[in-house]
């Protein structure tokens, strides 16, 4: 493929998905991320999208909300990665809320398998995911349908989830940065978000590398509100994606990176150190006093051989 034809169809794929990742772009063009990320830069310089971090977006400062069609064939395979981190934190007879999101439904067909599971939600897609899971109950909000991403939304969605306690929300978003939390492109979605934070005890975020750094227009989530966030390995290069998630460590968030790839099962998860928790290396006086302490036991033996 020449670079224009190259060129035409990321610019294709940018302006029908909104946002779209340097990964996915390469996959879709057969060529490598290296040759993907020039191609964007060249866009760029004419005006035709933006950069983000690892991906691409339009132009114009903040992304608009794609289609639930578009979204899900964006990173599944971190979706995958982060769905099955996500799910190893919920426990037997647990009650949750799950929010709206192509992330959380696979976060939902994972939880099928929690016996005792309360879950509460506005998406008809997670309902849909845990329908027919034995054991686990499906609570559903009220309000209106809001067809591009099959969630419940509005005032009816809102008042539903007055007085409810849970004890943990996971959430997606379009967007995480460590200035405002997470935010996402629409209002009635960004209130019932709101709504469903208000009634769990911890915060769970699930949101891909694509999503890092990327500011919408409604805010959901304040960072100091969120617990955890669950996410996949940033690609090396991605230095501004790894910069956010050590600022948002920084914050207070517990990070936790799931790996992936082609589906398969989340690799052991890391933990990004939060402050006063950091690895601390020993200097040359501790050091010493730690083979002085060592060496003491043989000594000892050596002084009660010379009494003898």
């Amino acid at each position: 493929m020449f670079a224009a034809e190259r060129r035409q169809l990321i610019l294709e794929m940018v302006r029908a998905n909104g946002a779209v990742s340097l990964r996915e772009l390469a996959r879709v063009v057969q060529t490598s991320e290296v040759t993907v990320r020039r191609d964007v830069r060249a866009l760029e310089a004419e005006g035709l999208l933006d950069r983000r971090h690892g991906g691409a977006v339009l132009p114009g400062g903040f992304t608009r909300e794609s289609g639930f069609p578009q979204k899900s064939h964006l990173a599944t395979a971190e979706k995958t990665a982060i769905a099955d981190a996500a799910a190893a934190l919920v426990e037997e007879g647990e009650a949750i809320v799950v929010g709206a999101g192509t992330t959380t439904q696979e976060l939902a067909r994972r939880l099928a398998r929690v016996p005792g599971l309360t879950v509460v939600t506005n998406s008809l897609l997670v309902a849909q995911a845990l329908a027919h899971a034995n054991r686990v109950e499906v609570v559903m909000t009220g309000g209106t349908l809001r067809g591009s991403n099959y969630a419940l939304v509005g005032s009816g969605a809102e008042q539903s989830l007055q007085g409810l306690r849970v004890s943990r929300a996971f959430l997606s978003g379009s967007g995480l940065t460590a200035e405002r939390g997470l935010s996402t492109s629409n209002m009635l979605s960004a209130s019932v978000d709101r709504a469903l934070v208000q009634a769990a005890a911890e915060v769970v975020v699930l949101a891909d590398h694509t999503k890092l750094g990327t500011d919408t227009m409604f805010q959901t989530v304040p960072t100091d509100v969120i617990t955890r966030l669950v996410t996949d390995e940033p690609p090396p290069h991605d230095d501004r994606a790894a910069t956010e998630l050590q600022a948002l460590a920084d914050q207070g968030v517990q990070v936790a990176v799931a790996g992936g790839g082609g589906g398969e099962s989340a690799r052991p998860r890391r933990e990004v150190p939060l402050p006063g928790q950091r690895r601390t290396h020993p200097g040359p006086g501790l050091r010493a006093a730690a083979a002085l302490a060592a060496d003491q036991p043989e000594r000892a033996r050596v002084a009660d051989l010379r009494r003898r």
